[in-house]
């Protein structure tokens, strides 16, 4: 395989150690902000008697309870046990750390050098068009210090944090490569998160391959111009591997399905309290070449839904292992203090009719991916099987 962004063995190891806890707390979500909520009014509220007790009970603790009071520690723990009472996975309370860990993965920004860090403070990956890239650091270059703090005894987070917390245009780094100390002036800049690896894979037949990680904001565009450049090259089918993607903005997939879709095609639908709400593709791009989807139980939400949506309405084939099985929809809401609350909305129904929380997507053509103990030699049958199969239309 030529690199363009992709290596395969990185990509199984990306695979392999995706993690639940992602999963639950990614999902597919919607942003609403823009008032208390659908159905309740701050006039609702002030005539809520339950409400009245609770705040009378606060303010008794407040005011009267023998020790000092963290009242903003209370609240917090209040609102917990709100979410632990609803006994669901997908709804919960984010304190700030956990806010921003999230609103950085799906903003699909963060400011940064374009590196990603692996344990032994080595550059493992050093993105496309970024400024470390421009600088001349590689892949492997071990990190020895970052403007003049060494980082020997850190760990990767550690230095991705240090980096990161720079107030600095230009950081100063040093590294050790094949046994001689590089030292490199690397500015700071507002970096996309990268969310996709693509390349045209195989020549003869002109196959190409997108793997979608999440679903950020800045995703689609990232898609469109990878689907440009291959279309370019003269690509004729496209392996969609969604593997491992935990989902992210409903927007996100909604607006790449719209990419392949025709116009007045179902993308899904959502079951909320009161009604359920259809959405269809409303724009006039579309595709029509084959594709085949890679899926496996690390597919969850946001990804299930392009999966299914392509699928039922576009054709699309599935291969892989059965999916996570996330039929619900998260909103957000940002309190002042910058945590947040995420709870479930509603039930996606993908075109066909079918809800699949809790069952996940079958896919048309099972194939397991199996992971040597020695870890030695992986070998992406998932991946060798959609080309056989693209090789043949």
């Amino acid at each position: 395989m030529k690199k363009n962004g992709f290596q395969l063995k990185e990509l199984i190891i990306i695979i392999v150690i995706t993690s639940l806890f992602t999963s639950l707390t990614t999902g597919v979500i919607m942003y609403n902000n823009s008032r208390i909520t659908n159905h309740i009014t701050a006039n609702d509220l002030s005539a809520d008697e339950n409400l009245k007790e609770f705040l009378k009970v606060y303010a008794s603790l407040v005011g009267d309870y023998y020790q000092s009071i963290d009242s903003k520690e209370m609240l917090e723990q209040a609102m917990k046990a709100m979410f632990e009472y609803l006994g669901e996975d997908y709804s919960n309370y984010l304190n700030q750390d956990e806010t921003n860990m999230l609103s950085e993965k799906l903003t699909g920004k963060y400011q940064g050098i374009g590196v990603q860090i692996s344990d032994g403070n080595r550059i493992y990956k050093v993105f496309e068009n970024s400024p470390a890239e421009e600088v001349g650091l590689l892949n492997g270059d071990e990190i020895v210090s970052i403007d003049g703090t060494f980082v020997e005894q850190k760990t990767a987070n550690d230095v991705a944090k240090l980096i990161q917390a720079s107030k600095k245009d230009i950081i100063e780094i040093q590294v050790l490569r094949n046994n001689e100390t590089l030292n490199f002036q690397v500015p700071i800049r507002s970096l996309y998160v990268p969310a996709i690896n693509y390349q045209i894979i195989q020549e003869t037949n002109m196959v190409g391959y997108l793997a979608i990680s999440t679903f950020s904001d800045t995703v689609s565009e990232q898609v469109k111009n990878a689907l440009q450049r291959m279309e370019e090259q003269g690509m004729k089918s496209l392996i969609l591997d969604l593997r491992g993607n935990t989902g992210g903005y409903l927007s996100a997939a909604t607006e790449i399905a719209s990419m392949f879709l025709e116009k007045g095609k179902e993308i899904y639908a959502l079951a909320e309290k009161d009604e359920t709400k259809h959405f269809m593709d409303e724009t006039e791009e579309y595709r029509d070449y084959p594709i085949i989807i890679l899926m496996n139980e690390g597919t969850a939400s946001a990804s299930e839904v392009l999966a299914a949506a392509l699928k039922d309405s576009y054709g699309a084939t599935l291969l892989g292992e059965i999916s996570y099985g996330k039929g619900k929809v998260q909103q957000t809401r940002s309190l002042e203090d910058g945590s947040m609350v995420k709870y479930t909305t509603a039930r996606w129904i993908r075109p066909n009719g079918d809800c699949i929380d809790g069952v996940g997507l079958i896919p048309d053509i099972e194939v397991d991916l199996v992971i040597p103990s020695d870890k030695t030699e992986i070998v992406d049958v998932q991946l060798k099987e959609a080309l056989r199969i693209l090789n043949e239309f």
